[in-house]
């Protein structure tokens, strides 16, 4: 019987909470980025923000624009690093074709959900969403707290 590894294994890098209570999320859909050598470091260390980014579709490619990934203050000196760059997904033709359809014609958009690892490549899961009006934020809110009480009252009641 092998020994279990005792250390927890986080892949998850970045997660960008506010997404959810923004927009309401139709799909999912994961695409690999291009990455420079320092930004994976910066990766490693957890210097991202994925708060304010989005996708677009330009040219038949899909670009993420927005994200701060922070340089470490250890990367290269002779290379100028810029925090918030455009960088590429990687995706499918027929990927790329459908979600260029939906966004141009039904009023979607794509935002960023989170970045994590998968064997040792940065992924990152973007969601094809459609934006809350305020009476939908509070809709939810309210849910949320209902349940939270629901379960409280079940918990104590046993």
């Amino acid at each position: 019987m092998a020994k279990k590894d005792k250390k927890k294994n986080s892949t998850t890098i970045a997660v960008n909470k506010k997404a959810r209570h923004d927009y309401f999320i139709e799909e999912t859909y994961e695409a690999g980025l291009v990455l420079e050598g320092w930004e994976v470091k910066s990766l490693r260390a957890g210097k991202v923000n994925i708060r304010d980014a989005w996708v677009k579709i330009l040219n038949d490619e899909a670009w993420l624009i927005g994200a701060l990934i922070t340089p470490l203050t250890t990367a290269s000196t002779h290379t100028a690093h810029d925090p918030t760059r455009t960088r590429k997904l990687l995706l499918h033709r027929r990927e790329i074709d459908r979600l260029r359809g939906k966004v141009e014609q039904q009023g979607y958009t794509l935002i960023p959900l989170q970045l994590y690892w998968k064997r040792g490549r940065v992924k990152l899961e973007f969601g094809l969403a459609k934006g809350k009006k305020l009476h939908d934020k509070r809709a939810t809110l309210k849910e949320r707290d209902w349940q939270r009480q629901k379960q409280r009252l079940l918990k104590s009641s046993f």
